[in-house]
């Protein structure tokens, strides 16, 4: 089905931060769009504000009759459906077109410029930066990102531009769909093993990632991965890190609360970006997105612009509190690397203070392929609350828990295992210097009352 045939578009999942992007993009195209969740949340509120149709029961009933025309509806879905649901049956018998949202993003990258960012982790605030950086630009873009931009309040931008930057996800194998100009790889620690199976696979995805970016496009690649590339002819590569490889950044000062550097580029060096979101671990994010917007155009001012005003993505590194007295964070970090870089970002800048994570780990595969390095992790920290396992799409293994993680813990680390419903009752009972709330699960869903407790513990 040709994107010109749909008037209408339902979506088997539509809270999701990714489906909601796409939604946003057909209701700004003016189609019928509704849709099935399992959960409200403030996004599907919105959605539903912005003129979505969404139900959160599994009933065919519910769905609208302008959805129910098999050769005008186009159906999305995300992977963490399970197949048997019933909604995504009768579409499957009804003889609908039904794609997964990476399809969807897929076509997009053979109609505009795709400027994709793939990788373990840092990717969606690589994404974000870079859409940032190039929308305020001359170039421009459009943009379906992995979180809400908190410069623009969504996870989606539209304009009339050649360029769509896309947050590539290497989940079921999803970002084979795309067909990149340009892409990013930020990193390949193996992920998603239950999907993947083995390390050796996982790395071979990335790989055949590579042989997709299209001829007389460019991968831009993190210099230290065990991954090795296999472009096409025609396709530059370019590398990149903190310090070292085509484009890098050196004179790095952190101080007063500020991060400035100096972007060392094969094209034209930029002195003194300043880093409109001062978190450390932006600066080898901020040299990719500077990167990818310089390789395409955007000129030496807006791209210093565009980081000085970036202004960070909800739940990356998203500070809620931040007094003398109290600071308070939400992050998405839910893989051992990306928890092992919020942890020393967080120790780089609070050095003297006491550091207090509640976690909440994500899936059980991944608790139980990885226990030991979410431990080896978290114990860069003073203290850790675990909270019970955040299952998703996945059923209970035995012998996996939190206490998997506890008992690995390092010695003189503060720690305990909590239910998630006592975790508000515990911040209201304790007064904590500096606490993280992170992972990918519902915990993030208290944030908005834990900073209310703590701001009140101000006064």
């Amino acid at each position: 089905m040709e994107l010109r045939e749909i008037k209408s578009v339902y979506f088997v999942g539509a809270g999701g931060i990714g489906m909601s992007a796409i939604a946003r993009y057909f209701l700004h195209k003016g189609m019928v769009v509704a849709g099935y969740d399992k959960t409200p949340s403030a996004l599907t509120h919105q959605l539903e504000k912005e003129g979505m149709l969404i139900h959160y029961q599994e009933d065919v009933e519910a769905i609208p009759q302008a959805c129910r025309n098999p050769h005008q509806t186009l159906i999305i879905y995300t992977p963490a459906i399970p197949a048997e649901h019933k909604e995504l049956v009768f579409f499957r018998e009804g003889g609908f077109e039904i794609q997964k949202r990476a399809q969807v993003l897929g076509t997009l990258t053979r109609t505009h410029k795709g400027l994709c960012v793939a990788g373990t982790h840092g990717k969606t605030s690589t994404s974000t930066m870079c859409a940032h950086i190039m929308h305020q630009s001359h170039v421009d873009c459009n943009a379906f990102l992995g979180g809400i931009s908190k410069n623009y309040g969504t996870n989606y931008i539209l304009s009339d531009s050649d360029y769509v930057v896309i947050e590539a996800d290497e989940f079921d194998r999803s970002f084979h769909w795309l067909r990149p100009w340009m892409t990013v790889i930020t990193a390949t620690d193996p992920d998603h093993l239950d999907i993947y199976g083995t390390k050796e696979a996982y790395l071979e995805s990335f790989r055949h990632y590579t042989t997709l970016i299209q001829p007389g496009g460019a991968l831009i690649i993190h210099k230290h991965l065990e991954m090795q590339p296999a472009v096409q002819d025609g396709v530059r590569i370019y590398e990149y890190s903190l310090d070292e490889g085509d484009f890098h950044a050196e004179n790095i000062k952190i101080e007063h609360g500020e991060i400035t550097f100096d972007f060392i580029s094969p094209i034209e060096n930029i002195k003194g970006v300043c880093l409109g979101q001062p978190i450390p671990i932006n600066i080898v994010n901020g040299v990719a997105a500077m990167a990818m917007a310089q390789l395409n155009g955007c000129d030496t001012e807006e791209i210093r612009y565009g980081m000085k005003t970036f202004g960070g993505v909800d739940r990356r590194f998203d500070f809620k509190v931040k007094t003398d007295r109290h600071v308070f964070l939400s992050d998405y970090a839910h893989h051992p690397k990306e928890i092992y870089q919020s942890a020393k970002s967080i120790r780089e800048l609070y050095r003297d203070r006491k550091i207090t994570a509640i976690f909440q780990p994500h899936l059980y595969t991944r608790t139980r392929d990885f226990y030991k390095e979410f431990a080896d992790a978290l114990s860069q920290l003073d203290e850790v609350i675990l909270t019970e396992i955040y299952p998703a799409r996945e059923l209970p293994i035995e012998g996996v828990s939190s206490q998997l993680i506890y008992d690995n813990l390092a010695e003189g680390v503060e720690k305990s295992i909590v239910r998630k419903d006592e975790v508000l009752s515990l911040v209201k009972n304790r007064d904590f210097d500096v606490l993280m709330v992170l992972g990918a699960g519902d915990l993030d869903n208290d944030v908005p009352e834990i900073a209310k407790i703590i701001e009140n513990k101000e006064s």
